[in-house]
């Protein structure tokens, strides 16, 4: 069933009803202003941190869930609703959702009055715009009055949600116009108030909650609104809104247009004052006249617009087949730039309060997005290293607003420090820019370093951390957060994230293994880059190790076991009852090399395929638990078939997808890309539930009541991979430091297909033509007419477009 449509010219998901199976939200904004939207108005705001600094207020968990937004009401002769649907929710003539590149357009009519609401972050300003468009669509005079809402956050959610003792007394605005100023605790430790404003006058206005909405009521009958009319309410203390009411008469086909503005400001500490008591307004009222007619609003949306277009444009497919060239071409970059802005710390389902931005999460991010904007995956990467240790361990996470690492959750994942080899290593690919590796960038405790120390720090900390089988010491957790093999707690509300009983723990990771033997490769060229020789040399006998280690432990049955836990026993083997089979050694194990040449790669895969594979993806583990494993730890605390318990963990399908390419099997490789990519899921969002334009982290499993429905949708590395996994390894063209590298694993059926690559300022025209219906193999590659050798394209940087023509073969 679907509930929309998608419009690729205009790069927009069209919704078309309201009750969408769950929240469809978008994003907007994407430098440091953001605000959360749903389909229906729903959502919030805040600058740079959705914990600290939260604008506007949203309820999580509530009922019905999607409670609280960016809210209009229309009131007309004692009846009253809401263009958005919600809140009011009574039933549109007509209703619309277009959710576009970071910027939305709802439209509702009711009883012939159509209204349209463009919401969008304009590019570099610390705001949102609101363009309501009111339209007389009867034949008569209408007398409408419009009501605005928003509901301030007093800026620390966390505190928002729970001292009330304190909150309650603290609410302070300030009216001015047609303006209201947030200004809660301006006057003590912060420099900075929120504003929301209209570029009308008004006929009233309210910033009192309980004098807006009674407080008996809810947010589809606010008082105010049922009876027509603002009291004119000013918030002391309780919980300040901001409301403007708006009188107008409309003739008979005419159309009006307001401007709402929400808008945030900091001032330095020296300037925050314009007198005595009185808040320094100077930069509010600038922002303010960027966008106060029609005009500056049209202009700042082309702008908008524009930017999108120029991002997407460095990666372009035609392949014949119009769902995948809208995830490839449109929605996968998207969604890949939207989590590299937020990585994990505010969706629908993360309330943006209780974590920062990962370590790992972000240095995977980077893979989808370092061909759009690599000057700020540059200073991402810096800011990671910033928080790394001198041993080559890491905070799991740092807070965006000071960089520092999260002391709530501390370090010792260890697979964090080999992602930043990672991350790095694809800056480097695309960029050819080895200067940054001389980058002064010190390590957490302060001491000098370039940031090749910090590679060789990641490197070595897996090195100099390996347990009784020489395979890598787990910690608390590898990649699998829900794999605890050291906590082993027993009451209730225990973080498996934080606690260790057993600091003795000499558990191990085969995952982690099979990560340093995929990432090593990269991290060994940039020595030699360098002309770290002895270096080089000194890692690959490491490599080497370390495979040995694999062949000798960590292969059981026909497959790669998951790990040995605190007692050195297997998990992931034929030997446990349950949880046989693990999906992530699978994948990286065979990326880095074990198995290519022996058939055991082929092995591993056909068992993936035989024990992990649904008709909606392949699930983490199987068999699910059914009991409670305390030497296991959270993974085993969630009922079978949902999340790291056999759940359809999107994020790891792709290695999957990537080791069939290895292998050769591109029938299968895009066979597992297409059973979790939203655009195929359209036709079942009934069952699907988020939304059909972006990925989710988790679909049900087939242990599941609920199999085949996701969770977790839009921040997910699960972005980032199936981007690579698509763009790298199915269609083949991966950047290397060098080249850039044409090696497609196709499904056999196709023809070939048709790919723009801007890279390293040159613009590739790629036709790949498959006449002998082979999935792999590379028989001619001709640029510019020139037949080259092999199959990796020459480094031109002269920012000229490059005809290249690939015969497979």
């Amino acid at each position: 069933m679907k509930f929309g449509y998608f419009n690729d010219e205009n790069k927009e998901y069209v919704i078309t009803r309201p009750d969408t199976p769950y929240p469809w939200i978008n994003y907007l904004g994407s430098q440091a202003y953001f605000s959360l939207l749903s389909n229906t108005a729903g959502g919030y705001s805040f600058y740079k941190d959705a914990s600290k600094l939260r604008i506007t207020r949203y309820r999580y968990n509530n009922i019905p869930h999607d409670v609280g937004g960016k809210y209009y009401y229309l009131f007309e002769d004692g009846e009253y609703w809401s263009p958005t649907w919600a809140p009011v929710k009574r039933e549109l003539d007509k209703y619309e959702c277009r959710h576009g590149l970071g910027y939305s357009k709802i439209t509702g009519e009711y009883n012939d009055i159509n209204t349209e609401i463009l919401y969008f972050v304009p590019e570099n300003a610390n705001c949102e715009i609101h363009r309501l468009k009111i339209k007389n669509n009867s034949n008569r005079k209408r007398s409408l009055k419009l009501f605005s809402f928003i509901e301030f956050c007093l800026w620390n959610a966390f505190d928002d949600m729970t001292n009330f003792q304190r909150n309650f007394s603290t609410g302070e605005v300030e009216v001015e116009g047609a303006t209201i100023y947030h200004k809660t605790e301006y006057r003590e430790r912060r420099n900075h108030y929120a504003f929301f404003t209209v570029n009308s006058e008004i006929d009233g206005f309210d910033t009192d909650r309980e004098s807006f909405m009674g407080l008996y009521n809810g947010f589809h009958e606010p008082a105010v609104v049922k009876n027509g009319q603002s009291s004119n309410s000013l918030a002391n203390g309780w919980s300040p809104i901001a409301s403007h009411s708006i009188n107008m008469d409309l003739e008979a086909g005419e159309e009006k247009s307001f401007i709402f503005q929400l808008g945030f400001i900091e001032n330095k500490k020296a300037e925050k004052w314009s007198a005595p008591g009185i808040i320094n307004k100077t930069k509010a009222y600038q922002l303010m006249r960027d966008f106060d007619n029609d005009k500056k609003v049209d202009k700042a949306f082309r702008e908008l617009k524009d930017s999108w277009e120029s991002l997407l444009d460095n990666y372009q497919l035609k392949s014949g087949d119009e769902k995948l060239d809208r995830m490839v071409s449109i929605w996968n970059q998207y969604q890949c730039m939207v989590t590299y802005n937020l990585s994990r710390s505010a969706s629908y389902f993360e309330s943006g309060i209780s974590r920062g931005m990962g370590f790992r999460d972000s240095n995977q991010d980077l893979i989808g997005i370092v061909h759009m904007i690599p000057e700020r995956a540059r200073q991402r990467i810096l800011d990671l290293a910033a928080t790394q240790f001198e041993d080559g361990s890491a905070y799991h996470q740092f807070e965006p607003l000071n960089k520092k690492g999260n002391d709530a959750i501390g370090s010792g994942f260890n697979d964090d420090p080999l992602w930043l080899i990672l991350g790095t290593a694809s800056y480097l690919k695309e960029t050819g820019d080895f200067d940054f590796l001389n980058q002064k960038v010190p390590f957490n405790n302060g001491k000098e370093a370039v940031l090749f120390d910090h590679l060789k720090a990641s490197f070595m900390y897996i090195v100099n951390n390996r347990g009784p089988h020489d395979l890598p010491l787990i910690g608390h957790a590898d990649w699998n957060d829900c794999l605890n093999l050291s906590c082993f707690s027993d009451k209730p509300g225990e973080s498996f994230q934080v606690l260790s009983n057993k600091e003795d723990s000499q558990a191990e990771s085969v995952m982690i293994a099979g990560m340093f033997i995929t990432f090593a490769p990269d991290f060994i060229e940039i020595c030699r880059q360098r002309g770290e020789e002895e270096l080089a040399r000194e890692a690959q006998n490491y490599v080497e190790e370390m495979k040995e280690a694999i062949k000798k432990h960590g292969v059981d049955e026909n497959w790669f076991l998951r790990a040995y836990d605190y007692y050195g026993k297997k998990v992931g083997s034929v030997e446990n009852e349950e949880g046989q089979l693990y999906i992530e050694p699978q994948g990286f194990c065979i990326m880095g090399g074990i198995g290519l040449e022996d058939g055991l790669a082929r092995t591993v895969l056909d068992s993936v395929k035989d024990r992990l594979d649904t008709d909606y993806g392949l699930v983490l583990v199987d068999p699910t638990y059914k009991s409670y494993h305390i030497e296991l730890g959270e993974i085993s605390s969630y009922p079978p078939g949902y999340k790291e318990n056999g759940g359809i963990f999107c994020h790891n399908n792709p290695w999957i997808m990537i080791a069939e390419t290895m292998i050769g099997r591109g029938d299968q490789a895009f066979e597992y890309y297409k059973k979790i990519a939203p655009a195929y899921l359209e036709e079942i969002s009934e069952v699907h539930k988020t939304e059909p334009y972006v990925y989710a982290q988790m679909i049900a499993g087939r242990d599941a009541a609920t199999h085949g429905e996701a969770k977790n949708s839009w921040l997910t590395g699960t972005a980032a991979w199936n981007f690579a996994a698509i763009t790298q390894w199915i269609l083949g063209i991966r950047a290397d430091f060098n080249s850039l590298k044409i090696d497609p694993c196709i499904p056999k059926n196709w023809d070939g297909f048709e790919v723009k690559r801007v890279f390293r300022g040159d613009i590739f025209k790629i036709k790949v033509n498959n006449p002998e219906h082979v999935s792999k193999g590379v028989r001619e590659v001709k640029v510019d007419g020139t037949r080259i050798n092999g199959n990796l394209l020459p480094v031109y940087q002269d920012g000229r477009e490059h005809d290249v023509e690939v015969i497979m073969g």
